[in-house]
Parts: structure tokens; sequence; C-alpha cells
């Protein structure tokens, strides 16, 4: 069995100091290596299926470990309460935009944990619940989603979000396009909403990033032929 311990070691010889300073902008915490994606999902593969390991090392507050183990968590096998703590420790986008998200839309809890999330006052965890929103839509099949419901958060959207803080903005224009590409039966209407939004500005702190105009990231899925067909999972 591995144990923490080992895989904190891991994760600090793999750092890069050049990578925690590119990380810096994003608001990511003091405490983090600055470990790839290319190397987590190496190091995932070796403990993968330990459970227990993933909810320790996401407990030892590092950014990297935190990431790792959301890559390794199965959200099925999390209680409410485990993910309604994650989405509320999470420290800086990369785990909130995507870890708990990414965790999260594989519970039965999604959907109510999600939708309890996006009225918080607390940017992370209203992000973490727009993201978890986009996961279930991406690979729910259309017959089992609450369209009703969607079409009002579509509106939400459209009346909350030059009101809200920075990286809600971001994960709401996401979830337009996540309905955009995925949901079939409400294809037009989210490609209505997005023209309506046009580009939604977001402060990248001076980094190259940039936030995908929505309307035209749902056309580039329909040209790929690609509109409504379901993901497996968003986990990268």
């Amino acid at each position: 069995m591995t144990t923490v311990k080992q895989v904190m070691a891991e994760l600090k010889k793999k750092g890069d100091p050049r990578r925690v300073k590119a990380y810096e902008p994003h608001g990511a915490p003091e405490n983090i290596y600055g470990v790839s994606v290319a190397d987590m999902k190496v190091i995932a593969k070796k403990i993968k299926g330990q459970q227990d390991l993933a909810c320790e090392l996401y407990d030892t507050g590092n950014g990297d470990a935190m990431y790792l183990a959301g890559i390794v968590a199965d959200g099925t096998k999390m209680t409410k309460k485990q993910l309604d703590s994650w989405a509320k420790q999470a420290n800086w986008q990369m785990i909130s935009e995507y870890s708990v998200p990414g965790v999260a839309h594989e519970s039965e809890h999604a959907r109510e944990l999600a939708l309890n999330w996006i009225d918080s006052k607390k940017e992370g965890v209203a992000s973490a619940g727009w993201n978890t929103l986009s996961g279930i839509v991406t690979v729910t099949p259309d017959k089992e989603l609450d369209i009703e419901e969607i079409k009002r958060l579509l509106k939400r959207i459209e009346n909350e979000i030059d009101s809200v803080p920075n990286r809600v903005r971001y994960t709401m224009n996401g979830f337009v396009i996540a309905v955009g590409a995925y949901v079939s039966p409400l294809n037009k209407l989210a490609k209505a909403t997005a023209k309506r939004l046009g580009k939604v500005e977001v402060d990248m702190h001076g980094t190259s990033c940039k936030v995908p105009l929505a309307l035209e990231y749902i056309e580039k899925i329909e040209k790929l032929g690609k509109a409504g067909k379901k993901r497996k999972t968003i986990k990268c």
C-alpha cells in the first residue's frame, strides 16, 4: 500500500519552479510543487483504485496532491458530505473548476450539490457548481436530463453573468457551451443565448489564456460532427 508520504515525495521530485511561477497569476497556493499533468497521470496509474489515499492526498492542501486526488478518486464512492467538503476546501481554480467537478459529476449527488454550489457567495464553490453542471449535461443522456431546469439555468446566466465574480463568469460561459454542444434539444436555445452574451469579459491576469466565444465554440463542435455526442467522463 502506497502512503501519502511516498506520493508527496514523488510529487516534490517531479516539481518544476518554472511551472509554479506560471501558475501564480492563476491563483495557485504557495503549497505547490509545479508538477506537470503528464507526470501526475503516471503517478495516478501507480495508485489507481486507492480511494482512501486519494482523499488523504486532497486533505494535504498541496495544489499538486489535490489535483492528483481528483484524477484518482472515484466520485461514485464518495459521500455527499465528502464532495461538499472538497468543493469548500478547493484552494485555486484548477481544483475548483476541474478536480472537484471531475469527481462530483460521477456521483448520484451531483445535481443536488451543483445546484447548491452555484448559489454560494464563494467564487470557487460557485465555479465548481457550474462546471459540475456542465459535466452532468456532457455525460448524461438527454432523456434523463431536466430540460426545463436547464432552460432556467441558461436564463439565469443571461440575467446574472455581468454581476458575478470573475471565475463564475468563465464557468457560466462554459455551461452555455456544454449545453449547446451536448444537449441536442437545447442546441438552438444555447446558441441564441451565446449570441446574446457575446464576448464574456474575464480577467485572465495578464496571461495568454482566452475566454472562448460560446457561439463560435458550439459551431466549431458542430462542424466537427461531435454535437450531441455524449462523453463518458469530463476527466482529462
